[in-house]
């Protein structure tokens, strides 16, 4: 008895959020096609020249834009930026830094900060239980 492996692809929309790109920008080759496991480590470790791109310049997804922005994705929505942007487009609302943006990253800052607090508290509650049962 003989196993064959089969080759796991995935559809372009996950390997585009794989590879942290807008799916609309990329080649008509990649967005009609499926993408293999073989192929998505190809692109991520020698990326072409259009992910290299992609990545520098955009338009880029909602993800790679509240994470250049410092907020959450839910952030960029009630911030009213619904559509990819490019690198240069960013940059521009980091530097206008209206009020939106302002409150959305002190919220963020704030979430981050309750994290870390519940992280140490169930540590902290952790090591208890590990001093109770020695």
């Amino acid at each position: 008895m003989t196993s064959h492996q089969t080759t796991q692809t995935m559809k372009p929309a996950s390997a585009a959020k794989k590879l942290g790109v807008y799916l609309e920008a990329t080649p008509a080759e990649f967005r009609e096609g499926v993408v293999s496991r073989t192929e998505l480590n190809a692109l991520q470790t020698d990326p072409p020249e259009w992910l290299r791109e992609l990545r520098r310049n955009g338009p880029h997804p909602r993800p790679v834009i509240a994470a250049k922005l410092g907020i959450s994705i839910s952030g960029l929505a009630r911030g009213g930026i619904t559509d990819a942007l490019t690198t240069e487009q960013i940059e521009a609302l980091k530097k206008d830094d209206p009020e939106w943006l302002q409150k959305e990253r002190a919220t963020q800052a704030e979430v981050r900060k309750e994290t870390a607090r519940i992280k140490e508290k169930q540590a902290e509650k952790a090591a208890k239980a590990d001093r109770s049962r020695s």
